[in-house]
């Protein structure tokens, strides 16, 4: 599944923000999370425009080179998918088994474990 260039950001700054500057990880967080234009971001930290865009630009590349390094995201994105799946696995039998208890009840143990591995993401 493609995510859109703003999620994708969004995603590597959690990942990885530790590893900008506090002025490019600002810049960076105002632009991808907070959905702020150039100008707005300038206006808010008092630097030009060209200069907001400077700051964005170099906390993208770093991003980006630490994720090709350790792709961590991708891995965190794979794992939320396999969990997704194994989610609509567990909806299936336990619709097919309604009739059997303990199939039932192994389903909701296994789906509830299945949620806490995703709120750990």
């Amino acid at each position: 599944m493609e995510m859109s260039k703003d999620l994708r950001f969004a995603m590597l700054l959690d990942c990885y923000g530790e590893f900008l500057t506090p002025h490019q990880y600002r810049l960076t967080e105002l632009y991808y999370c907070a959905d702020l234009s150039l100008s707005e971001i300038a206006e808010i930290v008092g630097i030009t425009r060209q200069g907001v865009r400077d700051g964005i630009k170099r906390g993208e590349q770093i991003l980006q080179e630490m994720e090709e390094k350790l792709q961590f995201a991708a891995r965190l994105n794979a794992l939320r998918e396999n969990y997704s799946a194994i989610a609509g696995a567990l909806e299936r039998i336990q619709a097919q088994a309604a009739d059997v208890p303990a199939v039932r009840d192994e389903c909701r143990r296994a789906m509830e474990s299945v949620r806490h591995g995703l709120e750990l993401l």
